[in-house]
């Protein structure tokens, strides 16, 4: 890793003042992830020289870490509180909570629960509670938006991710950062206050890079699918970049019942070009159960794809892995990405068939920026970058060819 830091150290140097020292608040769940953006932010820190350290200006800006210690605890009745164990006055603090591990748990007379997304919330909330209004500035860093499928109403329903953006704003949150959010539209409660939802494009492609050394990133030879027109502008973005053709899946549902809150899907439909004999990457921004993402891998072998690639943000998993087995087995998948912004069961880490696509240096690079408040419209669009590395990937390709 070092050698890559201080490439990075080098390459982005800041030039503005830091907004205040770094403080890095990591939820229940989050410690893994945390220490990879903690020792980037080290080592990019320690590595830009003495001479900003000496200022006041940028007090506490170099550490040993910036991870701060903290707590929520909870009584035998369930009931929790917040602790902050060291003082945040002054600081720019991040909140980086996983509002989806499920691998969290707390006894409640005796019983242990575990823990729901609205257990990690109100530890947030408690979390942010516990700063007492003495933190220069708040950031939460939520990859996977708290009630983000519940984003619009439909009759008589409550509008969760609204309520919960207005509530972190009314207490005192300046920004949100989340990923690939169901609908960006929904920070539209908030309007005066930062959101930004970011898509992990490059890391996608940069991981397919590293898995496999035969790709051909043209049209000839490659297509992006979304597995319904809800995902339509994040595949289209994607397979822009890459410069191929895009094709998507709309499903007719049955809208006469509801299964777990949701209506069932009766079939997929397939709209866009020939996909015989290309490699093909579905995009999509989580799989809960994973019927619909393996139905459509179903849909394009029979269509005769080469290869299937499915990359995908959040990996739930809530039916288990066994079904993602017998895919790989009948080789309907190929190879599965996702972020290691939610919680990884040590199970799906061991599958041939997964592979892990690392966020800690990107969520490091927003960090930084945002504390020495300067833009990171180059992290929310990174076409310059995929652009090097696709003529990097091409050159090695070639070279390789000639050769042999």
């Amino acid at each position: 890793m070092s050698e890559i830091n201080k490439t990075t150290a080098k390459e982005n140097l800041p030039e503005t003042v830091p907004v205040g020292p770094i403080g890095l608040v990591a939820l229940k769940g989050t410690e893994k992830i945390a220490k990879i953006v903690d020792a980037y932010l080290v080592a990019w820190r320690h590595e830009r020289g003495a001479q900003e350290r000496q200022s006041l200006l940028f007090a506490g800006y170099e550490k040993d870490s910036y991870i701060i210690d903290t707590d929520t605890p909870r009584f035998g009745s369930g009931e929790g509180k917040g602790v902050i164990h060291s003082s945040a006055r002054g600081d720019d603090l991040y909140f980086i909570v996983d509002v989806t591990n499920h691998s969290i748990s707390y006894t409640v007379s005796g019983l242990q629960n575990h823990y729901s997304p609205d257990d990690h919330y109100q530890d947030l909330k408690r979390l942010i509670a516990a700063a007492a209004g003495k933190a220069k500035r708040m950031t939460v860093i939520m990859p996977f938006l708290y009630e983000g499928r519940q984003h619009n109403r439909k009759g008589r329903e409550s509008l969760d991710c609204a309520q919960m953006l207005k509530e972190l704003v009314s207490m005192g949150v300046t920004n949100i950062i989340t990923f690939d959010a169901n609908d960006p539209r929904v920070q539209n409660a908030i309007p005066l206050h930062g959101f930004d939802t970011v898509s992990p494009t490059y890391q996608y492609i940069k991981a397919l890079a590293r898995e496999f050394d035969d790709l051909d990133f043209d049209s000839e030879h490659m297509m992006v699918i979304s597995p319904d027109e809800g995902g339509m502008r994040r595949a289209i973005y994607f397979a822009n970049v890459l410069g191929v053709d895009m094709g998507m899946f709309y499903v007719r549902k049955d809208y006469t019942r509801r299964i777990n809150g949701e209506n069932p899907v009766i079939a997929h439909e397939f709209l866009g070009s020939d996909v015989e004999g290309k490699d093909v990457i579905i995009v999509d921004d989580m799989i809960s159960s994973g019927d619909s993402i393996l139905d459509v891998a179903r849909h394009l072998k029979s269509r005769k794809a080469r290869r299937i690639f499915c990359c995908v943000s959040f990996g739930l998993f809530t039916n288990g892995l066994a079904k993602f087995d017998e895919a790989y087995e009948n080789g309907y998948i190929d190879k599965l990405f996702t972020t290691n912004l939610v919680y990884q069961s040590p199970e799906l880490l061991e599958r041939e068939w997964y592979a892990d696509v690392n966020m800690g240096k990107y969520l490091a690079l927003l960090i930084d920026n945002l504390n020495h408040d300067d833009t990171i419209s180059g992290l929310l669009n990174p076409v310059d970058r995929i652009n090097k590395l696709l003529t990097n990937y091409r050159a090695k390709r070639d070279a390789e060819k000639a050769a042999e």
